[in-house]
């Protein structure tokens, strides 16, 4: 497909007054001694949708740029963005067919939600021991391979939620051993690099579990039966066209979006999760002491929180989230020991998006992401191509917000002192 003189002239465009808001945007504000933290995300994208015309009214009025600020110049250059590329390929279905944009929207949305689900367990970590787990591809895998062996090979007909629940309880366990046993040394004084030793211990967790678990299962792909099935609905009559219809496959809703069964289960699941876990963090003891900890580990403890439980909770927390995710997905997904990679580095793609310690920041960069890879596999013809373009999706949406916020989109510049703040 090649694109009209028109596009690349407009892509060109905001490529350019793209890099001159960001650059002269930071420097304007440094010079009235301004915060310059959001600056350049905030130029650039302004300058992107509107050119020289906002970028003089900004520099001109120099208001103060909050986090909401962010929100209206990105929309606007991504509208700019569209319009060209509808021009360029007015045949191509994300232009001319709506049905198909709405399908692919609510689907991105849907694996976005779970993308974001799958990196909480990691920003958790992180926030509170200051170490990124590799392993946590790994506890995504035994999530899932337990809960298919409790559900369909040992106990067929149990209630699914059984199952997963056994997959949490068991890599909580395992998650508490191992901090408890390899990483408990690292706040003690007894290593001398606890970063680097950090990295290696949990990537030496990560082969292990890996093939512990193809030693005892195989090698061969498995797939759980679905959870739930949608009961059988169609409102309100057949001669309306709005309707809601379901039936064991699908939601179809207003019959333009047709959405998966088990990727539908397993995103109102994580929303729920999610929730749950927002209420336990900024309304339980536990969950405050956990955000003291993440803050300011030596002030948490002399106010008597024991900084050790709680990085043993973090990061046995953390790693059920993962396995959690994983038990939800094993529906959805064929299973192999090895089908943690691809996740543990669309988390770590996400966690950085979001912001290194945003819980919120992680679900977000996780609806981020998966919008832009429907977007991407959809208004992009050649569907082979478009498949193989996916893991390049995320990263060009990682790129650009560390050249323009290094920080991420909701996170903070860390101290000595911190890891990371909820």
């Amino acid at each position: 497909m090649e694109f009209p003189v028109i596009f690349w002239g407009v892509f060109a465009w905001m490529i350019s007054w793209g890099v001159v808001g960001s650059v002269v945007t930071r420097r304007v504000y440094l010079n009235k001694d301004l915060d310059t933290s959001n600056a350049g995300m905030v130029g650039s994208m302004l300058g992107a949708s509107t050119g020289p015309v906002g970028l003089i009214l900004l520099w001109i009025k120099t208001p103060p740029i909050t986090s909401r600020m962010m929100l209206f110049p990105s929309l606007a250059a991504v509208g700019v963005f569209m319009v060209a590329f509808a021009i360029a390929d007015p045949n191509n279905l994300c232009v001319v067919n709506g049905s198909f944009v709405a399908s692919q929207i609510s689907n991105g949305l849907i694996i976005g939600i779970i993308y974001g689900f799958m990196a909480l367990g990691l920003t958790l970590i992180f926030s509170i021991l200051g170490v990124v787990s590799f392993a946590h591809g790994e506890f995504y895998m035994i999530g899932g391979m337990i809960t298919y062996f409790v559900t369909t090979v040992w106990f067929p007909g149990i209630n699914p939620m059984i199952g997963i629940g056994i997959a949490c309880i068991a890599t909580f366990a395992i998650g508490a051993t191992f901090e408890r046993l390899f990483l408990t040394p690292m706040y003690s004084g007894k290593i001398g690099r606890p970063v680097e030793y950090g990295i290696l211990i949990t990537f030496g967790l990560a082969f292990t579990l890996q093939y512990f678990v193809q030693a005892l299962v195989g090698a061969n792909p498995v797939k759980a039966k679905r959870f739930f099935d949608f009961p059988r609905i169609r409102l309100p009559d057949a001669a309306d066209p709005w309707l809601i219809k379901t039936s064991r496959g699908n939601l179809e809703l207003f019959d333009t979006i047709s959405i998966s069964n088990p990727r539908f289960t397993a995103a109102i699941m994580c929303i729920l999760v999610f929730i749950a876990l927002m209420y336990f963090l900024r309304r339980t003891w536990t969950g405050k002491a956990l955000r003291a900890v993440s803050q300011d580990r030596e002030a948490a403890a002399i106010a008597g929180i024991n900084p050790d439980r709680m990085n043993m909770l973090a990061f046995a927390l953390g790693s059920m989230i993962a396995a959690l995710a994983g038990a939800m997905l094993v529906q959805a997904f064929s299973w192999l020991p090895q089908v943690g990679a691809i996740p543990a580095m669309r988390s770590f793609v996400i966690v950085v998006l979001g912001g290194l310690g945003s819980i919120p920041g992680a679900f977000l960069g996780g609806v981020i992401v998966g919008l832009v890879e429907a977007a991407g596999t959809g208004c992009i013809p050649d569907a082979q191509q478009a498949a193989s373009y996916i893991p390049a999706y995320g990263m060009f949406v990682l790129i650009l917000t560390l050249l323009l916020r290094p920080t991420g989109l909701l996170g903070r510049r860390f101290s000595s002192a911190t890891h990371g703040k909820f």
